[in-house]
Order: C-alpha cells, then structure tokens, then sequence
C-alpha cells in the first residue's frame, strides 16, 4: 500500500501499489491504445472493383491493329474505370483481453501518479453549469486541460466542461485509456480512487 495526499484533507489516502505503483509498460499501453482507437473506427469504406461496376462489357475496338487489346472500358487503366485493389468494408477490431485491458490502466495510472499529474481531492460536486466559474475552478488549483474522475459526474460538471477545450468528464468506470493518455492532468475524486481499485485490484 502507499500512502498520497489528498487536497482540502489531512488524512493521506491508502491506494494499492498495484494500481498507482506498477512499473510503467509503454509496449502493453500502446497496444491496448491502438486497439482501443481502432476498435471506434467504421471500416465502411468501399469502392468498386471493374467486375462491381455497371456498364456494358462490349468489345469496343477490333483485336488487332490498334495497339494495346482490351475487352472493355471497366478496367482499371481507363478513366471511369474500377479500382485495381478496390477497399471494402473491414473490422479494424483488435483482440485485447481483460487481464492486458486492466494492466494498460494501472501502468498508465502509475505513470501519471509518479510524473505527480494526478490531483487528489475529497469530491467534486458542481451545482454551477457556467463554464467560466469551472475555469476559474481551475485556475485555483493550477492544473490545465484536466481529465475528471468521480464516482457518479453530475449533469451540471457535464454541462459546464463541455466548452472547454482539452476537458473531459468522465465516471469511475468511464475511464478508457486513451482519455488517460491524453489528459495533461488529472482530478479523481477519492471514492472514484475506490471504485477503479475495486475494478483493477
């Protein structure tokens, strides 16, 4: 166990070393990043190959004495023609299990924690959707284009990060690595620290 500090509180919060002390795996976090961002693309790309294509397939010069012989216009080589190697719709899914998934997060979680980029606090509770006061918020505690972490996100937190650009929202079990890796810093709630144990550990 270790021991971190919590701002606004006296009392250090107890987290696992297994979670926010694992040694750092930049091969197993760029796997599980790639997989994750290609897991979020459509694949619906699709283009016609010369034997997709309508038109007639009629002969349209004589075979010999005019150089090159072709059957029809649909080939490749002519303009209006098909693709040569035309694209069709793909899964770009890549297979990452549970146990490379979870280890992904606790060494980026650690990571973050020893570069000290994660702000502990008691909670986050917002009643005020003004953006402005949030980047004032902010401000305040010296961290720039923040990641937050709570347990249950309120609508108001929600409404008032949505202008801001670089800050993102998320729950304790929102959390997705490639929000991680891109956050400059990050504000988790205690209770969110508990919830991602309980998930991770």
């Amino acid at each position: 166990m270790m021991e971190l500090s919590v701002v606004g509180s006296n009392e250090a919060l107890s987290v696992s070393d297994a979670v926010f002390g694992r040694e750092f795996r930049e091969d197993l976090v760029h796997q599980v990043v790639v997989a994750y961002r290609n897991a979020g693309r459509a694949g619906t790309k699709a283009q016609l190959t010369r034997s997709d294509m309508s038109g007639t397939t009629k002969k349209f010069k004589k075979q010999k004495g005019g150089g090159a012989r072709h059957g029809d216009y649909r080939a490749p080589i002519f303009v209006g023609g098909g693709r040569a190697f035309a694209a069709k719709p793909r899964d770009f899914s890549q297979k990452v299990n549970r146990k490379m998934y979870r280890g992904a997060i606790q060494s980026i979680l650690s990571e973050l924690n020893r570069q000290g980029r994660i702000t502990f606090v008691s909670s986050f509770e917002w009643t005020d959707a003004k953006t402005k006061s949030l980047a004032a918020k902010f401000k305040d505690m010296g961290v720039e284009r923040p990641l937050i972490v709570t347990e249950d996100a309120s609508e108001a937190l929600f409404l008032a990060a949505r202008n801001l650009p670089y800050v993102q929202v998320r729950d304790a079990q929102g959390i997705d690595p490639v929000s991680l890796v891109g956050a400059r810093s990050v504000i988790m709630t205690v209770d969110a620290v508990k919830k991602i144990e309980e998930w991770l550990a």
